[in-house]
């Protein structure tokens, strides 16, 4: 927001002729979320109705077949004899039938908003208007322009000629952001070229008088510049599509009056909360640090809360029938690890001793081999 409490006030001839106050509209606290609500809103309570016909694509007389002759139920075509016989109609799904839910002209089109939301806009976006990095921020060309906001001499509002309008912004730099509007124009990408609406082209300055001796006349045919009465201020012009920071030129007399539409007899201008956001800076502050107390030593500390699902001292607080149950489990359990463990050491025991004695056998086998011949009832024949 603007806080210098003065500004330049420039003649026709792009000389400082004097200065006025800055009006309190323009300390306003900047407002973005709010300006792009209200002015969504507005936008659309402008809209005409529309609507298809109710009778599309129910101008032809079918009914259903009904069931047992192996086709969908849809209403079908009478007669004969050409191909829309027995075609299926009325549907959204049909060739030739109608929309799925058809508009009608009695959607809710337009939007109610609150009158302080919209005065509160309406302020947000007069204070962006006196920010010179908001407004080149939204594309405007104010690099010769002396000072944001332009502030012009009342005898603005007497000029009725167009060359007379040009030569007076181009005194104050004002006109690169007129030809640059101008320049912008080009043909829209859309049907819309089709209905009236041809061409696109950028928003330029928004000149606000306070009596139209001729103003409207001599400015309203200069491409992309818009003309508006400051007792009419309208957010879809100051703030177009929502973004805050349009290049405004002000009337003297346009600009004093804003004090009285947001002073104490007009309108209240909203405040900000806090004057100072930076809430680091507060609290590290002398005055704060100062009288809050001191950091405590030895504070308890705290174990982490156990889980009850792992924990059995945690479920047994909770639980104890649980605790006591999961803990025969768990007994269980290690009585059963430990019987495994005894059997398969039994196992591997009679393992070992069933290859010992395969092997004393062998042994045996092979001395007795040795030692001669046996007969058949054992007895040693050599």
């Amino acid at each position: 927001m603007a806080a210098r409490p003065l500004v330049s006030v420039f003649s026709l001839t792009g000389e400082k002729s004097g200065e006025t106050n800055l009006p309190n509209v323009m300390t306003a606290p900047l407002r973005s979320d709010i300006v792009q609500f209200v002015h969504y809103n507005m936008n659309k309570n402008k809209r005409q109705a529309y609507a298809v016909s109710i009778y599309a694509g129910k101008q032809v007389s079918a009914s259903s077949w009904g069931t047992g002759r192996a086709v969908a139920r849809i209403p079908r075509v009478g007669g004969g004899g050409t191909s829309r016989s027995g075609q299926g109609a009325f549907g959204n799904m049909c060739r030739g039938g109608r929309m799925f839910a058809p508009t009608k002209t009695w959607r809710k089109w337009h939007r109610r908003i609150n009158t302080t939301q919209k005065r509160y806009a309406v302020a947000s976006a007069l204070a962006a208007s006196a920010v010179p990095a908001l407004v080149m921020a939204r594309g405007h060309k104010i690099d010769e322009v002396p000072e944001v906001p332009l502030v012009m001499d009342s005898g603005i509002e007497k000029t009725s000629k167009t060359s007379a309008a040009k030569d007076i912004l181009a005194a104050v730099g004002a006109m690169d952001d007129v030809e640059h509007a101008g320049e912008s124009k080009q043909i829209r990408a859309g049907k819309g070229k089709m209905r009236n609406r041809r061409y696109v082209q950028r928003r330029g300055p928004l000149v606000i008088y306070k009596e139209n001796d001729g103003i409207e006349k001599a400015f309203r045919n200069l491409p992309g510049l818009e003309l508006c009465s400051v007792d009419r201020l309208n957010l879809l012009q100051l703030a177009p599509g929502g973004h805050m920071g349009r290049f405004c030129v002000w009337s003297q007399a346009a600009l004093d009056a804003l004090d009285t539409i947001y002073g104490d007899e007009g309108k209240r201008i909203p405040n900000c909360s806090m004057t100072n956001a930076d809430l680091a800076r507060i609290i590290n502050s002398d005055e704060v640090q100062s009288v809050v107390n001191a950091p405590k030593d030895g504070q308890k500390t705290y174990a982490p809360k156990a889980n009850p699902l792992r924990n059995i001292e945690a479920l047994e607080k909770l639980d104890p029938y649980a605790a006591e149950k999961r803990r025969a489990q768990q007994e269980a359990e290690t009585q059963r690890e430990k019987n495994k463990a005894a059997v398969l050491a039994k196992r591997k025991d009679l393992r070992k001793s069933r290859k010992a004695h395969k092997k004393q056998k062998k042994d045996f086998y092979e001395k007795i081999s040795k030692q001669g011949d046996v007969c058949e009832n054992g007895f040693n024949l050599a």
